[in-house]
């Protein structure tokens, strides 16, 4: 009979005798290598491409980490190299298939991969919070975060669907983010009723400022520097809280970030 631990333990066992560094690099080229092609096809063929980047992203990251995954981790440290690849995907269609655009769209993904990557090998190896190495991790991640936000509220946005579609999508986007974001501050084993509270409040309040925003007339960029923005400063204030870290300064940098972007958007009205 098919036993998928005895497989995977079979497969931990042979993966694991190659350097864990090389099995970073093999995972960003076969990644990489896969985008490349894909950006050949129009996005009709999106339909065909989107669960091989679905299915080659987790097992090559899976690939890439391989010992020590725990339970919430087989979401929180596969999330964000899902996600990375899969709104990366999507947005290469908003630009012209040019080499010119296709080289550098393809370098900068397998920088970020190899960022999100190695970040989820950091948050695996269980390193103390206190260790400069996991802050750098935290940050990058934090900073990967804002990028995706981005790009997929460009896609979402591009296509005009009504309003109820933008509300859902940022809604669910947004709670997946944060409840990768918050977990990982903390890295327990167990989903805490804390981070995942927080995770929904996020999500409900992205859900409403989308709601808002699909009724102003903006171009697709403003709307998704608005609503990444947003989520950068409403999450930034939540897990600087959930650590124990909020000072005064902290909010006074979050909300001027925002006010600043709010200053752009209302320049932006095309009534």
């Amino acid at each position: 009979m098919f036993n998928i631990k005895v497989l995977r333990q079979f497969f931990e066992k042979k993966a694991s005798k190659i350097d864990k560094r090389l099995r970073l690099v093999i995972s960003v080229l076969i990644l990489g290598l896969l985008m490349l092609i894909s950006t050949f096809f129009n996005f009709d063929k999106a339909t065909f491409f989107l669960p091989i980047f679905i299915t080659a992203t987790y097992f090559l990251s899976y690939f890439s980490l391989l010992e020590g995954i725990k339970k919430i981790g087989w979401f929180g440290l596969f999330l964000m190299p899902e996600l990375i690849t899969l709104f990366f995907y999507l947005f290469y269609f908003l630009f012209p298939g040019r080499w010119l655009t296709r080289l550098p769209f393809i370098f900068i993904y397998e920088v970020s991969i190899y960022a999100v990557l190695l970040c989820s090998n950091i948050f695996n190896v269980g390193v103390e919070k206190n260790l400069q190495l996991y802050r750098a991790a935290f940050s990058i991640n934090f900073f990967y975060q804002a990028l995706v936000s981005f790009l997929f509220y460009n896609v979402l946005f591009s296509f005009k669907y009504n309003f109820f579609i933008n509300i859902i999508g940022a809604g669910i986007s947004a709670f997946l983010l944060s409840l990768q974001l918050f977990w990982s501050i903390r890295l327990n084993r167990h989903l805490d009723k804390e981070v995942l509270v927080y995770s929904l409040f996020t999500a409900l309040l992205m859900l409403e400022t989308s709601l808002v925003i699909s009724f102003i007339p903006l171009r697709t960029a403003v709307y998704a520097l608005f609503l990444t923005a947003t989520y950068y400063s409403v999450t930034g204030v939540i897990h600087h809280h959930i650590d124990e870290k909020l000072f005064k300064e902290t909010i006074r940098e979050y909300v001027s970030v925002w006010i600043f972007v709010m200053i752009i958007t209302l320049l932006s009205l095309s009534w």
